[in-house]
């Protein structure tokens, strides 16, 4: 079987947010959707999710209007239901109850049967300082690589 490459991240909410935990949800999509995924035309930036009675939503997923679908083209950033079980859902929404934490999508990817998969994760917000921290950890790591590699 053909190994998929579609592989769409959201580097800004590694730098924005601490990542306490992690889920890979489901996703429900029109067939044009899918189709624009499967081309890579997919963006994460500024998106994010949140519970309407007992349901989990992504909203602000941009998915490019697919080139060929006519009148049934899907719009561009509409809100899309999340699939996960009950028990995850129960666990994220306690953990969101708590004050600083939100719901972010980290990676949009294929998996192995052709389905749209989310990476979502449950976070907290990182004070100004946190953030120059970790850029500074990051300058750190690659000074010490390449001194390695000389």
């Amino acid at each position: 079987m053909k190994q998929n490459q579609i592989n769409i991240k959201n580097r800004r909410a590694t730098f924005d947010y601490e990542v306490i935990e992690t889920y890979t949800a489901g996703m429900v999509l029109t067939g044009t959707e899918i189709k624009s995924i499967r081309q890579g035309k997919a963006s994460l930036v500024d998106t994010f999710c949140y519970f309407i009675n007992d349901e989990l939503w992504v909203k602000n997923m941009h998915i490019t209007e697919y080139f060929y679908g006519s009148y049934n083209n899907h719009q561009v950033r509409r809100d899309r239901k999340l699939l996960l079980t009950k028990k995850e859902l129960d666990k994220l929404r306690r953990g969101t109850r708590e004050t600083g934490n939100t719901l972010v999508p980290l990676r949009l990817f294929l998996d192995n049967r052709g389905f749209a998969k989310l990476v979502i994760a449950l976070a907290r917000g990182k004070k100004q300082y946190d953030k120059r921290e970790s850029l500074k950890e990051k300058d750190a790591r690659r000074d010490i690589d390449r001194m390695f590699k000389q």
